[in-house]
């Protein structure tokens, strides 16, 4: 599988990644054999979270082994020296491993001060990290975390769905010589396929999409794609022109950040699924349970949680009530 030097870190990291979100919805034993199907299908990048449940426990349950062989990524979603320093110690116990090659602050809503800052660096002079990085659902957090200084790496979401003013912070990160980690390729799961984004990101040498995988077929699919890359042709470009088309305005990108609702909906889903109808097979969606988590839209009371929560700046409630609508109309036509 293709290697790129990933910016200033001077690791080299495959062309994509494992995002180890979904692993936390598998047993260990799933969780650790879908791990190592990718290692062994050529993949070295590993990007969990500290709050991503038993993601870590997964990675070090089934790659520890080869611990020398694969780059790791995780966060802190730490405000405070004790509990960044307990982050720490926790992640290397759980992947069972002596150091972290890239450590992140977790998307935090304002970008860490000097003292966060100076953790990072104590960790670094200590061996316990190898690299400081950041993620940033945010574009003016993620360039101002780039014109910074303070970071190696920033993760931030880019898909074929991009638009043009991100993709000039990914080119103001390749000239600052800083590593892009690539979230949400599949734009939440909406994009069906994974050949749009991986042709249209393959140009930029420094960024590195994540994949969130959890079955055996998404790992399978992208190493294909990998071992033979798939163009930014005519046919491609009218294809991410139609997704674009289609998924134009304020989606929801099912990041989760919104959760838990007070009310006990489901919103990283419900918000969605007008589009999960339409990009999916609608029978998985038309079921009792749906109908019932549906239906649970009618019990928000607009308390504005979601709506502070979101990196994206979503009115979510009235979101949620138009995709209630929808799916009502949908299920009766």
């Amino acid at each position: 599988m293709d290697k790129v030097v990933f910016g200033k870190t001077g690791l080299m990291v495959t062309r994509s990644g494992f995002g180890a979100l979904p692993v936390q919805r598998l047993t260990k034993p799933d969780g650790a054999a879908l791990l190592r199907r990718a290692f062994d299908g050529g993949i070295n990048f590993f990007d969990t979270a500290n709050g991503y449940s038993d993601s870590e426990e997964k990675i070090g349950l089934g790659l520890s082994d080869v611990r020398s062989q694969i780059i790791i990524a995780t966060k802190t979603g730490s405000s405070t020296p004790d509990v960044f320093w307990r982050h720490l110690n926790l992640s290397l116990e759980r992947m069972k491993t002596d150091y972290i090659d890239i450590y992140q602050f977790h998307n935090p809503r304002a970008l860490p001060g000097e003292e966060m800052l100076e953790c990072m660096r104590d960790a670094k002079a200590k061996g316990l990290i190898r690299h400081a990085g950041i993620t940033c659902h945010r574009l003016d957090n993620a360039i101002a975390a780039a014109r910074s200084g303070n970071y190696e790496t920033i993760q931030y979401p880019l898909s074929a769905l991009s638009s043009r003013e991100e993709i000039s912070f990914v080119e103001l990160c390749a000239s600052l010589d800083i590593g892009v980690i690539g979230m949400k390729g599949l734009a939440g799961g909406l994009l069906t396929s994974a050949a749009p984004t991986m042709a249209f990101l393959r140009p930029y040498a420094n960024v590195v999409p994540i994949w969130g995988f959890q079955r055996d077929c998404e790992v399978d699919e992208v190493i294909a794609l990998e071992r033979n890359p798939p163009a930014l042709d005519e046919a491609m470009l009218s294809r991410i022109e139609s997704d674009r088309e289609q998924l134009s305005g304020n989606y929801c990108r099912g990041c989760g950040y919104c959760m838990p609702c007070p009310s006990g909906i489901e919103i990283n889903t419900c918000a969605r699924m007008p589009l999960l109808l339409r990009r999916s097979p609608s029978a998985n969606w038309i079921t009792p349970r749906w109908r019932e988590e549906m239906e649970k839209i009618t019990r928000c009371i607009r308390c504005g949680k979601c709506v502070k929560a979101c990196p994206y700046s979503l009115d979510t409630p009235q979101i949620l009530a138009e995709s209630l609508e929808d799916y009502k109309a949908f299920v009766s036509a």
